[in-house]
């Protein structure tokens, strides 16, 4: 079986975060202390992604790797875990709960809700910056030393990308240039639209949070949010003020206190 790097602590009813295209289980850094206080707490890498291997048998994108972790958390002995999701992670978090596996979901900013022009958009960003760090990576890394390199780098992740510390600005882009599942992940991102026609199965009964940052230009704010509030009228929706794509690094007190709200309200618990 393939080793699937995570990170795991506290104690109490399970929250499960997942990572977006390219990046890794340290995203949620800035909030899983928080969460664990309350909670048993585990971050994954997913397959092909950080510390993770490609595991034979997935399929990267957002269905094929809620396929993967459905597995995964039974194999563990994971019930009913709330899913947190980032970007593409958000997809694989709406999944779970569509399918009844997550006892809640908080999805910050989600695939799955844009056009074709936003789809083009994200694909070529992301492509974007990931062939920049292959090919310029020992250059970059040692810029984002620089406050002003931060900013100009990181400003398509973070609405305040001068406060990410560098050790973990070149981890990030390291990460992004390694991924070894991104090339598949992007091209499954035009199988995967979500809408009002769309079974939402489970997810309306459960608690759901779609979150998004006001400043986040990889799945732009005003529109995507806007699609995501049609598409899933039952859920509730809340604008980050002043985040990016990544918000937890951002404003880590309004995002762990969005999770610990939903993860509360767990018909199970």
């Amino acid at each position: 079986m393939t080793a699937i790097s995570h990170d795991r602590r506290g104690a109490g009813t399970p929250i499960v975060l997942v990572h977006g295209i390219g990046s890794r289980w340290q995203c949620f850094e800035p909030i899983l202390d928080r969460l664990a206080e309350e909670h048993e707490t585990i971050a994954i890498d997913l397959p092909g992604f950080g510390a993770s291997p490609l595991a034979d048998g997935v399929r990267p994108g957002p269905r094929g790797y809620a396929d993967w972790l459905a597995g995964w958390l039974a194999e563990n002995g994971i019930e009913r875990p709330h899913l947190v999701g980032s970007s593409m992670g958000g997809g694989v978090a709406l999944e779970l709960g569509r399918r009844g596996i997550a006892s809640g979901v908080t999805a910050f900013a989600p695939v799955g809700f844009w056009g074709a022009p936003g789809l083009r958009w994200t694909q070529g960003m992301l492509t974007g910056m990931r062939s920049t760090g292959m090919v310029a990576g020992p250059v970059l890394g040692r810029l984002v030393d620089h406050r002003a390199a931060r900013i100009a780098l990181l400003a398509g992740f973070f609405g305040h990308p001068s406060r990410v510390d560098p050790d973990v600005a070149r981890a990030d882009l390291a990460g992004l240039a390694a991924g070894a599942a991104f090339p598949a992940a992007r091209k499954d991102f035009a199988r995967y639209v979500l809408s009002a026609d769309d079974d939402p199965g489970a997810l309306p009964d459960i608690p759901v949070t779609v979150a998004w940052g006001t400043r986040d230009v990889v799945l732009i704010h005003r529109t995507q949010s806007a699609r995501a509030r049609v598409a899933l009228p039952f859920a509730q929706h809340v604008d980050l003020a002043g985040c990016g794509h990544l918000p937890f690094n951002d404003d880590p007190a309004t995002c762990a206190r969005l999770v610990l709200s939903d993860a509360a309200l767990r018909k199970d618990a």
